[in-house]
């Protein structure tokens, strides 16, 4: 499917011991295996798959341990399901062999800027990359705060200034998609995560598809909800989330929860194409 079309799911696939959701439930092949089949048939049309975490308070993972965790698991992905595979990564070194295991897209939370050689690779390969604002200049998210006057302005500014950099060293425009980030990596005031959301079709002014992963993060925490919700609660503040940004037209949503977020893309599909669901009901 052309990213484009409509609201694309992208299921996360953590192989990390760390994740701040499912850290260490896919420790082997095998079982990432399995959760990847049970995304696809809930409706995923991407699989995100992650060896290294970078929320706050994670360890730093070396490129061969990152790796081991994920070339593997690429490999089997990509023999068995027919769904174009992503890897969230921000180390050239995994990334070259994840996209000659079978991978399409790197998804680099750092917009190429922590490692040199990462840029190259992708161009090289012809593949997507994803180009992430994270107030952070380190391979590390902090819970650093923060204050903009106008933090859609500042992600834009730092946006366009990541693709020249992408379109200098090779990657074609076609193939750059952007992230505003949520929750941490933009800050610790939730209300920021909530203004990207309100902002979603400046962002897409850029020209570029836009991606959003709003799943489960912290920032749904904080409402008039009292208390906040813990990360097992949020379910349906990220779908709530998720049908915003469908309904503004974001190309793809990267979440934990494919089911309940496809029914919930799928919903707003129909309400904002009627005609189609007529057709189909008659079919």
């Amino acid at each position: 499917m052309r990213v484009g079309e409509r609201t694309q799911i992208m299921g996360i696939l953590n192989v990390t011991p760390d994740s701040f959701w499912d850290g260490g439930r896919t420790p082997t092949v095998e079982a990432a295996l399995d959760r990847a089949r049970r995304m696809a048939e809930s409706g995923a049309d991407w699989l995100d798959v992650g060896g290294e975490s970078t929320g706050p308070g994670s360890s730093d993972v070396s490129a061969d341990e990152e790796r081991r965790r994920v070339v593997p698991i690429i490999a089997a992905l990509a023999r068995e399901l027919s769904l174009p595979l992503s890897v969230d990564t921000t180390k050239a070194a995994v990334a070259r062999e994840a996209l000659a295991a079978g991978a399409a897209m790197i998804n680099d939370v750092s917009a190429l800027r922590w490692d040199p050689e990462m840029a190259g690779v992708i161009a090289r390969a012809g593949a997507r990359v994803v180009l992430m604002y994270a107030k952070d200049e380190t391979p590390r998210t902090t819970t650093r705060d923060v204050a903009y006057d106008d933090v859609i302005e500042t992600i834009l500014a730092f946006l366009r200034e990541r693709i020249e950099v992408a379109r200098a060293a090779g990657i074609a425009p076609d193939r750059i998609v952007v992230d505003p980030g949520l929750g941490w990596f933009v800050g610790a005031d939730p209300r920021y995560s909530y203004e990207i959301l309100r902002g979603l079709d400046r962002l897409r002014a850029l020209g570029h598809p836009v991606l959003i992963g709003p799943s489960r993060k912290s920032f749904l925490a904080h409402t008039d909800l009292r208390p906040p919700l813990p990360v097992a609660r949020r379910l349906m503040p990220t779908a709530a989330a998720v049908a915003v940004a469908a309904w503004m037209g974001v190309d793809i949503v990267r979440v934990h929860d494919v089911e309940e977020m496809r029914q919930v893309v799928a919903t707003v599909d129909a309400i904002k194409q009627p005609e189609r669901v007529a057709g189909a009901a008659r079919g």
